[in-house]
């Protein structure tokens, strides 16, 4: 029997301290910082202003909620900003990506995921409002003794502009960054890379239809390291329920140009929202299945799990 990926482990008990944490509500005081936040826009957490300071002003509001006394459903309204990468309010979350089958090969490989958010308001500098989003993997690969090696892999930083919302699709793009902060060869090349993350959001009453493009290319780095040139998409789809139930599907399409190879997963899953003080807490599980591929070592089916948690 393979041994259970590290990270697995990790996740569990970074999930059970996420939630505990959240059990109590506390009250908020008021922030003066003009930092809004951000892994949504307008009527599902964005602003439903057209210009970059109206939709400040109208996000600033709809980030920072009532505070209420105990857990309770939360609205369509929450669910969406909850699922929406564009919401400008702190988000926190863990989410893991666990490959228990893979093409050519009898390993698996595991992905903790950790990622903060945090909107910023309109300055001198950038006049529209802005996401910033750092992820830190951890991962499990197999290692040339035929065991795994666990530790960190390569951070990404994006900073995305809120461009408003040209007939209610909200839309967001900006540069991002790969930070060379592998601790193993099988974790992640050493190269630096960058490229640009794009973002478009349709929120409705009923749920959420939009996706995520990022490109990257790498530029500086060993030159034995391999190079990094590599297209994800991520489309999504989310249908709320009643009791603050959702349906989800946000499998994310990986081409490595590099290599020459590529996997398209669809997943189905789903998840739940609720609400415990100013905190809206979503926790949601999605099967992925492989349909088109080329290469091995490439995940056939996956599960992909989390909270996330919006400040």
């Amino acid at each position: 029997m393979m041994p259970r990926p590290m990270s697995i482990q990790y996740a569990v008990f970074l999930f059970a301290l996420l939630l505990s944490g959240c059990a109590t509500p506390t009250a908020r005081s008021a922030v003066s910082s003009p930092i809004l936040e951000a892994d949504g826009l307008a009527d599902s957490g964005v602003a439903r202003a057209g210009s970059g300071h109206e939709l400040v002003s109208s996000a600033w509001s709809v980030a920072r909620p009532q505070d209420s006394q105990g857990a309770g459903h939360a609205s369509a309204e929450e669910m969406n900003r909850s699922n929406n990468p564009l919401t400008p309010s702190p988000t926190l979350d863990l989410q893991n990506f666990y490959a228990p089958e893979l093409y050519g090969s009898n390993a698996h490989t595991n992905d903790l995921f950790l990622r903060a958010a945090m909107p910023f308001a309109p300055n001198s500098v950038v006049p529209v409002p802005q996401i910033v989003r750092l992820t830190a993997p951890i991962s499990t690969r197999p290692d040339p003794d035929g065991g795994y090696t666990t530790g960190l892999g390569t951070v990404n930083v994006f900073d995305i502009f809120l461009l408003g919302k040209p007939k209610g699709v909200e839309v967001g793009v900006g540069p991002l960054l790969t930070i060379p902060t592998a601790g193993a060869d099988e974790l992640g090349s050493d190269k630096w890379a960058a490229g640009l993350a794009a973002v478009a959001i349709k929120p409705a009453e009923w749920g959420m239809l939009g996706g995520l493009l990022q490109w990257q290319e790498s530029f500086a780095g060993p030159d034995s390291a391999p190079d990094v040139s590599t297209i994800t998409g991520q489309p999504f789809f989310i249908y709320n329920l009643p009791q603050a139930w959702y349906l989800r599907s946000t499998a994310t399409w990986t081409f490595d140009l590099e290599k020459d190879d590529y996997f398209i997963p669809l997943g189905f899953g789903g998840g739940k929202v609720w609400k415990v003080g100013g905190t809206t807490l979503n926790a949601f599980f999605e099967p992925q299945w492989t349909v088109l591929h080329d290469g091995d070592g490439l995940p056939q089916f996956a599960l992909f799990f989390g909270v996330n948690a919006t400040l």
